[in-house]
C-alpha cells in the first residue's frame, strides 16, 4: 500500500508549476502538502521493509487486542470507511477550503499556511519514528520530536486538518440536513481516531514501563495532553460523591 502511494506523490511535486507557489495560497499549500506527505509516505514505507533486530527496529509484541486492529483496518484500504462513497465519507454536496474562502486573500493565507504546519507535525510525527514506523505493533517508545509536546501528534494534527480543510458543516446544497450530516460523520470520524489512540495507549500501556512513565508524565506536564485533559474533564459529567449514610 505504502509503496503504490510513492510514484503518485513523487510525480505529483515533480510536475508542480513552482512559479505560482508562491503568488497562489491554494498553490502554495497544495506544493508543501504535496510534499511533505511524499516525505511522510517514504519514511513509512522504509519504516515497514526495515523491521530488523540488527537496526534495533524489530516487533517487539504485535497488539493483541481486537478493537484495535478494526480500529486501524478501517482506515485504510481495502476497508477504508472514509474513503469517497464511503460509510463514513463526510463530503456530500461539499467543497473544500478553496471554495470556500474564493476571493479573501488574507483568509486563503491563514489557511494556507495553518494546513501546511498541520501537515508539518503530521509528517514530524512520522520522522520522529523513522525506521520504527509502524502500526499495531510495539517496537521502542517516542519521547522525542512532536511526542515531546502531546500525546498522539499524527492523529491530533491529521484530524484538526481534516475540519480545517474540509468545513464539513458549509455545503454547496445550501442543506441544514447535508451539514449536520457531514460534521457527524467527521466527528466520527474523529471518534475513530480516539479509538485507536486508546487502544493503542492499552497495549503499550501493558508493555513497557517507560511508555507508562511518559504516559503520566504527558497528562500533568505535556502542554497539549495536559491541556485537552483538562478540556475532556470540564465536559465530561461527574457523577455525585457518595454520601455517608445518617
Amino acid at each position: 500500500f505504502m509503496i503504490s502511494i510513492v510514484p503518485g506523490g513523487f510525480g505529483a511535486v515533480v510536475r508542480f508549476d513552482w512559479s505560482h507557489a508562491f503568488h497562489d495560497p491554494v498553490e502554495f499549500a497544495s506544493l508543501l502538502i504535496e510534499t511533505m506527505f511524499m516525505i511522510d509516505v517514504q519514511i513509512a514505507m522504509v519504516g515497514y521493509l526495515v523491521t530488523m533486530k540488527p537496526l534495533d527496529a524489530q516487533i517487539r509484541t504485535a497488539n493483541p487486542h481486537l478493537a484495535a486492529w478494526v480500529a486501524a483496518l478501517i482506515c485504510y484500504p481495502p476497508f477504508i470507511l472514509m474513503g469517497g462513497g464511503g460509510v463514513l465519507d463526510y463530503h456530500h454536496n461539499g467543497a473544500e477550503w478553496p471554495h470556500w474562502l474564493a476571493g479573501q486573500d488574507v483568509l486563503l493565507w491563514i489557511w494556507a499556511v495553518a494546513l501546511v504546519i498541520l501537515t508539518g507535525i503530521y509528517a514530524w510525527a512520522t520522522v520522529a519514528f523513522g525506521l520504527r514506523f509502524s502500526n499495531l505493533t510495539y517496537r521502542g517508545v517516542l519521547t522525542n520530536g512532536p511526542y515531546r509536546f502531546t500525546r498522539h501528534p499524527a492523529y491530533l494534527s491529521k484530524n484538526a486538518y481534516w475540519w480545517l480543510a474540509g468545513l464539513p458543516f458549509l455545503t454547496t446544497s445550501g442543506s441544514w440536513v447535508d451539514a449536520i450530516r457531514n460534521t457527524a460523520l467527521l466527528a466520527i470520524v474523529s471518534g475513530v481516531y480516539y479509538w485507536r489512540a486508546r487502544t493503542e495507549e492499552k497495549h503499550l500501556l501493558a508493555e513497557d514501563a517507560k511508555y507508562r512513565e511518559y504516559h503520566a508524565w504527558m497528562a500533568e506536564h505535556g502542554p497539549i495532553t495536559r491541556t485537552l485533559r483538562k478540556l475532556t474533564r470540564a465536559l465530561t459529567p461527574r457523577s455525585p460523591a457518595a454520601q455517608p449514610a445518617e
